[in-house]
């Protein structure tokens, strides 16, 4: 398998994980008078080579991230792209070919879906913890274009291409290949005719910036990152499975799996997200200390909370407030008060549970030990604080 260098990875700033905000009900304002005491464990400024301007997840206090905020990822060359010249094309096993303007898309019926957006490699390393924001994306339905193109009988799968192009070298035992590629990206037709995904032209109330795929790209809410397509250049329906650079050889987990006694190891490209959660700050205040922090990757339960080795405390979340509001791409926010807090260092760990009973897994689960790439690492955060 050839693997892309994470140095040929590009990011920008990535806001993460917090505490509350008066931008969304839930979201509740920080206490009057708190103040906010410093992970231990927190990396430093410039530790992360992927992130220009890596915040401290205790200064984020947001719960929809600001679009300059969410982490930028592009592989190849950053395209620029002329709105009044772009079209997006849907072919192949279609009947009905199409070619689509930006004004076209921007005049189909919109919807809008809130959809907290990770990077599959977000702490796969213990100094990359900042690729992931949340945001209302709006758009048009995905579906009901496909429908519209008319798939035809043997299309099975769904091709996303980008503008965005690179020089590519495979070189091994029986190949030695340079190519000039766009990136692309495929999923299942069942999967693209989710009503959830939309091709998406607005972020936060503003059109898509540059960074973003402007002026239109790929929102497949519950998928990572990697699978949501920018700067969309043409839609093709396939009759095989698709395969890729950033699919079949790249952004590829490998796992030990048992079989009959026997170690295998099985790899599958990264696709949808996983059930994560993570302690994001603790503060002190008159009325005493208090932990908060995020869950997403899957429609939210619950979430518990262990300090150091004690038993496993189930957290506060205000599902009164969230009641009617569609969340279930979105992260949630948490708290827990600790009002027992000892001096000295103490170390935090959360854990998800989804609304099928699903846990998010330990670090010592076979599904994080088996693990040999950095690619969706959903495993059970824990911070060090210290309390004076």
């Amino acid at each position: 398998m050839v693997t892309m260098p994470r140095r040929e990875f590009i990011f920008s700033s990535a806001a993460t994980l917090a505490a509350f905000s008066a931008n969304f009900a839930q979201a509740s304002p920080s206490r009057s008078g708190e103040t906010l005491i410093p992970w231990l464990d927190q990396p430093p400024p410039g530790a992360d080579p992927c992130c220009t301007t890596p915040m401290l997840w205790e200064n984020f206090d947001q719960w929809i991230t600001p679009n300059e905020k969410i982490f930028t990822v592009h592989h190849f060359d950053w395209p620029v792209i002329d709105a009044a010249g772009w079209k997006l094309e849907i072919d192949g096993l279609v009947n009905n070919p199409m070619t689509l303007t930006l004004d076209d898309i921007k005049a189909r019926p919109s919807q809008d879906v809130m959809f907290t957006l990770e990077c599959s490699g977000n702490h796969g390393f213990p100094d990359f913890t900042t690729a992931i924001g949340n945001a209302e994306w709006v758009g048009t339905s995905l579906a009901s274009i496909l429908e519209e193109a008319g798939v035809k009988g043997d299309g099975i799968e769904v091709a996303f291409w980008g503008n965005d192009v690179g020089d590519i070298t495979l070189k091994d035992a029986i190949r030695d290949v340079a190519m000039h590629q766009n990136f692309a990206r495929s999923m299942s037709l069942a999967d693209a005719m989710s009503p959830h995904n939309i091709l998406c032209h607005t972020m936060n109330d503003q059109p898509l910036s540059p960074a973003h795929g402007f002026p239109v790209r790929l929102i497949a809410p519950g998928w990572y990152g990697i699978a949501n397509v920018k700067w969309l250049k043409r839609i093709e329906i396939r009759d095989t499975r698709f395969q890729s650079l950033l699919m079949a050889r790249d952004y590829v987990t490998i796992r030990e799996e048992r079989h009959n006694g026997e170690t295998v190891r099985a790899e599958t490209s990264v696709g949808r997200t996983r059930l994560k959660s993570a302690p994001g700050r603790v503060t002190n205040h008159a009325d005493g200390l208090r932990i908060s922090g995020a869950a997403w990757g899957q429609p939210i339960d619950h979430v518990e909370v262990q300090i150091d080795d004690g038993p496993w405390v189930k957290a506060f979340i205000d599902w009164d407030e969230l009641a009617g509001k569609s969340v279930d791409y979105a992260w949630v926010f948490w708290q827990l008060d600790w009002p027992d807090a000892t001096p000295g260092e103490h170390r935090i760990t959360s854990r998800a549970f989804d609304k099928t009973g699903n846990m998010q897994p330990a670090m010592d689960d076979p599904l994080i030990t088996g693990k040999h790439t950095y690619w969706e690492s959903n495993g059970q955060i824990t911070r060090i604080v210290v309390i004076a």
